[in-house]
């Protein structure tokens, strides 16, 4: 996912080297500042996702518009962002409504992406989009105990694999044609991997996480450093620093040393944490701002979700107050007549068009990181 859209052709995606989102410009005018510091609680967990439901969701289409006008329905790999977001909800509310969410989401997809018809090369046309609904759909069957969700993440894993894995270097392609082999698809297949392998107990899929995670570990990072690359072109590594990425690193890695005990699986797990707060935030640890009116708003709700695995998963409780500052600067720069967040923690949300993307990062964060108290 991240990339500079993959709606763009794949000629412009290798020009711009990265699997990130097309820009074009768009925004709103932004306020002063008018809230106080805050310390979010768990109320304002659920405000913030009822919020985030009553400006960018379909109750017809069961799907999220792509931002405040309600236009247009978002991005295909963006909903299963969402839907994480609303089975993460769910998981900490116990609510009826957001268990119910759970199945709309999915009969919103099934009904707008042919029935989750895995070979269909118009509305699936990059493999990490197909990747990040067949990670979803085998959560969805961990959450719910529901066999279809799982029936369909299998039927997606066994395509996605047999149509993207390179047998005689190793790794994921990216794309269709093969041009590259990017993180995007990498770590999110170790982790669809390893969530299979954590509800069948099929050693195929620990296997094969294993294989792509140490063809990635040398393909697609700086291991010294903990940094994920974007991509791998032709054997050549493409730095750019995107949330997300570091994010499936954390994952796939916390993933593999919970089933194997491995230490060097939580080492990259920490090392990715590391430069992810020591790199790529500014220097009151505030993570980047990505998503210029673009996809990439998303990102690190991905990031979220993965670096709170690390905590809760891997007992790796000093991150928290770096994400709690996130989190309680996000929304204290809420939009103060709305309710919703931003990309940019640091500003208050624009009071005009806002999209889905930018919106969702923060509210994911509450989900999953408990407040101080």
């Amino acid at each position: 996912m991240n990339k500079l859209r993959c709606f763009l052709t794949i000629t412009v995606l290798l020009a711009s080297i990265s699997c990130g989102k097309s820009n074009t410009t768009g925004g709103g005018t932004v306020d002063p500042p008018v809230l106080p510091p805050v310390s979010f609680t768990s109320k304002d967990a659920t405000a913030a996702f009822n919020t985030f439901n009553q400006y960018f969701y379909s109750t017809t289409d069961k799907l999220y518009y792509s931002n405040t006008e309600r236009k247009d329905i978002g991005a295909i790999w963006t909903q299963a962002v969402y839907w994480d977001l609303i089975m993460d909800t769910y998981k900490r509310t116990g609510d009826a409504a957001h268990r119910k969410m759970i199945d709309d989401l999915y009969q919103g997809g099934y009904n707008r992406y042919d029935r989750y018809n895995w070979s269909n090369k118009v509305v699936w046309f990059i493999y990490d989009d197909m990747m990040w609904w067949i990670i979803s759909l085998a959560r969805a069957h961990e959450i719910t105990g529901n066999k279809e969700y799982l029936d369909r993440s299998i039927e997606g894993f066994q395509y996605v694999y047999k149509e993207s894995y390179d047998p005689a270097l190793g790794g994921m392609w990216w794309d269709f044609k093969h041009t590259g082999k990017n993180s995007c698809i990498n770590f999110p297949t170790v982790i669809a991997a390893m969530t299979l392998y954590n509800i069948t107990k099929d050693t195929s899929y620990l296997n094969k996480a294993k294989d792509i995670y140490s063809w990635s570990l040398v393909n697609l990072t700086d291991s010294t450093t903990g940094r994920a690359a974007d991509n791998n072109i032709k054997g050549n590594k493409g730095f750019s620093d995107y949330t997300y990425n570091q994010g499936t690193f954390i994952g796939a890695a916390v993933m593999l040393y919970k089933a194997t005990g491995q230490q060097s699986y939580l080492d990259n797990a920490k090392k990715g944490a590391d430069y992810t707060q020591q790199k790529m935030c500014d220097a009151d640890g505030v993570l980047p701002a990505e998503g210029d009116w673009n996809e990439q708003g998303v990102l690190k709700a991905i990031f979220g979700h993965y670096i709170m695995t690390l905590v809760k998963d891997a007992g790796q409780q000093q991150y928290l107050p770096w994400i709690r500052k996130n989190i309680n600067m996000a929304w204290g720069n809420r939009d103060a007549t709305r309710g919703i967040t931003y990309r940019n923690y640091k500003v208050p949300c624009p009071s005009g068009i806002v999209q889905s993307y930018e919106a969702s990062s923060a509210v994911e964060l509450m989900q999953v990181c408990p407040p101080e108290k």
